[in-house]
């Protein structure tokens, strides 16, 4: 089993620079956006939302230069090579679904605003549900993957535990975490990655029934992966879910979920995965980390302008590398 131990920060933002240095607050992951975005569509009209995305996607389109790059690159691994033009295209096509799952994220959040989810695979949830003990939803920075962790809660009356990193800015992490208390009720309660308690919490959340959503596709820092493989290049993903699911006996769920117009998503779950419990625990480990990760070119290769990796994943010399193979 190819496990290791990551020994740079995982690519779940934008890389740091001297504009963040510069910037501080001011910089696109800085407080100063979270709370302007936040103010700005609880205080609009539903309908003057939209003016507001078109002109900040505009902005931070032509501004963020080494963004811009790196969400080509990611995005010509999983369409292939293309022009200039179409790949202004691509680009622009992710940073207007970024925008627009952002600034749904706090009108759930702040307002009482409507949000309609369909579910796509979700007819067989109560029958396999009933079988095991604890749940966890494993998903990835696809859509508004928020939205997913929702579903569980209005069809049973489990209680549900959402697994968030920390924002790069400690202040927009306080900020974030005060808006999330507001509105997270006793049957839903979020957790931060960065709690070291976070393993013990997890587990008995799992051995009493729980759910767990969480992010299977970025390793954290320090963190033990399994090296995946997506597009025919490396991916390293973390090895955490499948050996909670081993730990407890819990399934794992991969749950994506897309956004298909104003305030209208679609939750795709695929199938369960069960983890195994051989004498050889670091291969049933693996063996489960590798099916999500089937799952997760999926649901990347089913909507690939919602997959939000705002750092470049592989160097032209893996990409190559991974034609070739």
């Amino acid at each position: 089993m190819n496990v290791a131990t990551t020994r740079v920060p995982p690519p779940h933002a934008p890389e740091a620079g001297w504009a963040r240095r510069l910037l501080g607050p001011m910089h696109v992951t800085g407080v100063f956006w979270f709370r302007f975005h936040r103010w700005g569509v609880s205080i609009l009209p539903s309908w003057a939302v939209g003016v507001i995305v078109l002109i900040f996607t505009t902005f931070f389109w032509v501004v963020l230069r080494r963004i811009r790059a790196a969400v080509a690159a990611n995005l010509e691994a999983a369409l292939g090579p293309c022009g200039w033009w179409q790949r202004q295209v691509r680009i622009y096509r992710t940073f207007w679904n970024f925008a627009w799952c952002l600034s749904e994220r706090y009108e759930r959040l702040s307002t009482e605003r409507t949000f309609e989810v369909e579910a796509e695979g979700f007819a067989d949830w109560q029958s396999w549900a009933a079988r095991t003990r604890g749940i966890i939803l494993v998903t990835a920075h696809l859509g508004n993957w928020e939205v997913g962790s929702m579903l569980p809660e209005s069809h049973e009356a489990r209680r549900v535990h959402v697994v968030r990193e920390a924002e790069t800015d400690p202040r927009a992490q306080a900020f974030i975490a005060e808006l999330l208390a507001k509105r997270s009720d006793e049957r839903y309660t979020t957790h931060f990655a960065a709690d070291p308690q976070l393993g013990m919490l997890l587990l008995d959340a799992l051995r009493e029934g729980d759910i767990v959503a969480l992010q299977g596709d970025r390793p954290r820092a320090g963190g033990r992966m399994v090296q995946g493989n997506l597009f025919g290049r490396p991916f390293p993903l973390p090895l955490g879910p499948a050996a909670l699911a081993r730990a407890t006996g819990a399934v794992i769920v991969p749950v994506f979920v897309f956004r298909t117009g104003r305030r209208r998503y679609r939750c795709w779950v695929d199938d369960p995965i069960t983890v195994e419990a051989t004498n050889d625990r670091h291969g049933d480990v693996e063996q489960a980390v590798l099916r999500f990760n089937v799952a997760l070119e999926a649901a990347i290769r089913k909507q690939p302008h919602q997959w939000f990796c705002f750092r470049r994943l592989w160097d032209e010399d893996e990409g190559a590398a991974g034609a070739e193979s």
